[in-house]
């Protein structure tokens, strides 16, 4: 292991200007998770009833607080996975280097914990940048914080570099390099989907949601069980759609298009239909986040302003700060989510770049090959998102009902459309890096 520590700190200080890129996007990753981490800690450490100046009273009770804590967390689900996505783009782009290792005697295995080792480097760094900042802005704003917060911080401070680690490891597991310098991605045994995990997935719900209220399933104290339950189900039948989808489309377009870019996009979805659906996953849960809040932040601020004063709070801003900080850590998700289709792009033409140098050597344009990524995106990606966002409207509709039957909202349908719209414009920057994959120097290597 020391020996692995010392290599993934040579390769890591002579890394050039391009991994110097990857190297920054996993600080980075790492930085945001360190934050949301430290934020959670310090919001946990509060006991009892406060009075604080921060969100307009939404920190001084212990049940705001805990919504406020679980969001934070929640919130580290798409930041790991776009450390995962960086993991695997940063083992293609260094593949002459490990296969240097794998010359020099060093195994498969040592070569993937030398990698995610050069990922844990990088999330340190990026932790410690964002704990140094989370302490000056407590130190601030907190006169005597306790023990408790320290130790907090300390614990996540260490555990985030370290789940970087295993997380670039478990993305790795499958990236095998050659000491001939090819590297090539396993692809998995399976296949079949999530077909029993979205079964699974619905009985626990169900059984969950009987036990807890029996005789009001449904209603306002199953609520949150339902919701959840409702964006889990429709997140992993979103993703078995995007398989599914991408494998009949990829077989259909294959046979009957006459389009080049159709036609390589087509191959590549049947050859592989549950990549899309392995890197979607994030995109489509928060779309049916996305959409179930707008609907219900619609519907609430309408309840809200149509009540009589002397049964609200004082202050409406108590309400409207925690809908608007909802609101925006579902933006912040978006981001990273976006983010991490993007690097998903880049690592999908490294990983093929000496396929797409052997097309453009045989006549494929460039133009050919930069519309067939877009279609690879865009073909399994629309019904996914479709479906998504129906689960985020049913979640909006039932919303209403329980406040009052009131009009449905129209609002909450425009969000899969932009999140459609942002994806593809996420894929398309990737599209730079399409010069240098198709430069006929790749061929040396096939």
């Amino acid at each position: 292991m020391r020996t692995d520590l010392r290599l993934a700190l040579l390769l890591t200080g002579g890394s050039d200007r391009r991994e110097w890129w990857r190297i920054t996007l996993t600080a980075v990753g790492a930085a945001l998770a360190t934050g949301f981490g430290l934020a959670a800690a310090a919001v946990a450490s509060l006991q009892g009833q406060h009075n604080l100046a921060l969100a307009h009273g939404l920190l001084d009770q212990p049940g705001e607080r805990s919504g406020v804590i679980l969001t934070l967390l929640l919130l580290l689900v798409p930041v790991l996975g776009f450390l995962g996505q960086c993991a695997r783009i940063g083992a293609v782009h260094r593949d002459r280097r490990l296969a240097g290792l794998r010359l020099a005697g060093a195994g498969p295995a040592q070569v993937r914990r030398i990698a995610a080792l050069e990922s844990g480097l990088a999330c340190l760094a990026g932790s410690l940048v964002a704990t140094v900042l989370s302490v000056l802005f407590l130190l601030t704003e907190w006169q005597r914080p306790p023990a408790v917060v320290w130790a907090g911080f300390a614990v996540i401070a260490v555990a985030v570099p370290v789940l970087g680690a295993l997380v670039s490891t478990l993305a790795l597991r499958r990236v095998v390099a050659s000491p001939l310098g090819w590297v090539r991605r396993v692809r998995p045994s399976g296949g079949r989907g999530p077909g029993l995990a979205l079964l699974l997935a619905a009985l626990v719900i169900l059984v969950t949601g009987l036990i807890l209220a029996p005789g009001s399933f449904g209603g306002f104290g199953t609520a949150p069980v339902l919701v959840f339950g409702v964006v889990i189900l429709t997140g992993v039948g979103a993703v078995w759609v995007t398989g599914a989808t991408a494998r009949f489309k990829g077989r259909f377009l294959a046979d009957r298009t006459g389009n080049p870019a159709t036609l390589i996009a087509a191959e590549r979805l049947r050859d592989d239909p549950w990549a899309a659906a392995r890197t979607h996953a994030a995109v489509l849960l928060v779309t049916v986040v996305g959409t179930g809040f707008m609907g219900v932040r619609q519907v609430l601020l309408d309840e809200l302003n149509g009540r009589d004063r002397h049964t609200l709070a004082e202050n409406m801003s108590f309400y409207t700060t925690g809908v608007n900080l909802t609101g925006a850590a579902i933006l912040i998700a978006l981001a990273i989510t976006l983010s991490g289709l993007a690097v998903g792009a880049a690592e999908s033409l490294a990983t093929r770049r000496r396929g797409l140098a052997a097309q453009a050597a045989a006549g494929v344009s460039r133009t050919v090959l930069g519309r067939a990524l877009l279609l690879e995106t865009a073909l399994p990606l629309a019904p996914a998102i479709a479906l998504a966002g129906l689960g985020g409207m049913a979640i909006s509709v039932w919303y209403g009902q329980l406040a009052g039957g009131g009009s449905v909202p129209l609002l909450p349908a425009l969000v899969p459309v932009i999140v459609y719209a942002a994806c593809l414009l996420a894929a398309a920057t990737s599209l730079p890096l399409l010069r240098r994959s198709v430069h006929p120097a790749e061929l040396r290597y096939v």
